[in-house]
């Protein structure tokens, strides 16, 4: 490396490590908070531990659930259900969104409709998807996608809908295929709201994942918690409730934000 090349080799080690210490502030820094005030009303309410069991208390018994085996398989359970259901309300919610938001009268008419699925919990239709699939991973999966879905599709309509129609109209009189419209207009336009709505609407399914398998108890962090109910397990239960959570955060933080943040931010209608 050549003396000029040192400064800038220094700047850029300096770049990383305080990227490194802002995502340590913002990933670490609200869940050591968090502990904290956990901590101390357990300590000082001199609480017990069937009702809220210290931090030290929870964490021990997620020690003992990894040395068994049961958490790393319940969580990698949980993480394939979520990955497959959100795989498949991508899928299946972006083109019927296109196809829906495609023709105005369509939309119009079809919007309240949407509303209404994305508004009807899918904690309610659970005892329905059970009827019909059993206690079984198809019902977790059909319960997350239909959660999904629905601000998938939703979205992607709002996009479509809030595209100006001379884009369009424009290059339909240039000759442009339906493809090229597609392509060059309604994606890049519609896109933001796309990401939105897949941010959505994988929050919504990973709650529904861990409320499906508590119901159907077909092995995950859901069925962890229930059953640790069922034995009046309560630090296992704040452990796994801890660990829903921190997957989450960490799901959201590493995937979904610097996916929005790629489009979203270019389009200008994002910002941190």
């Amino acid at each position: 490396m050549s003396a000029v090349d040192l400064p800038l080799a220094g700047a850029l080690a300096r770049e990383r490590a305080a990227r490194t210490l802002d995502l340590l502030r913002r990933t670490t820094l609200p869940f050591l908070v968090l502990l904290v005030v956990w901590g101390g009303i357990a300590t000082v309410g001199h609480l017990p531990e069937r009702t809220l069991p210290t931090p030290s208390e929870a964490l021990a018994s997620a020690i003992q659930a990894v040395v068994s085996g049961m958490l790393p398989t319940y969580v990698l359970n949980t993480m394939l259900r979520i990955a497959l259901g959100a795989g498949l309300s991508i899928a299946v919610g972006i083109p019927l969104g296109f196809l829906i938001g495609s023709v105005r009268p369509v939309a119009d008419s079809l919007t309240p409709l949407l509303n209404f699925f994305q508004a009807l919990s899918g904690i309610a239709l659970l005892p329905l998807f059970i009827v019909w699939f059993g206690f079984t991973d198809k019902t977790v999966e059909a319960i997350v996608l239909y959660t999904a879905v629905f601000p998938i599709v939703g979205n992607t309509v709002l996009g479509l809908r809030t595209l100006p129609p001379r884009y369009t109209e424009g290059l339909w009189t240039l000759g442009a295929t339906p493809w090229q419209i597609v392509r060059d207009v309604w994606l890049p336009g519609a896109l933001p709201h796309i990401v939105t709505g897949v941010r959505l609407g994988i929050a919504y399914g990973w709650r529904e994942v861990i409320a499906g398998e508590m119901l159907t108890n077909v092995g995950g962090l859901g069925s962890m918690i229930f059953q640790a109910q069922q034995f009046a397990n309560t630090p296992l239960i704040v452990a796994g409730m801890v660990i829903v959570g921190v997957l989450w955060s960490y799901m959201d933080f590493a995937f979904l934000r610097p996916l929005e943040a790629f489009t979203v931010e270019r389009w200008g209608a994002y910002e941190r």
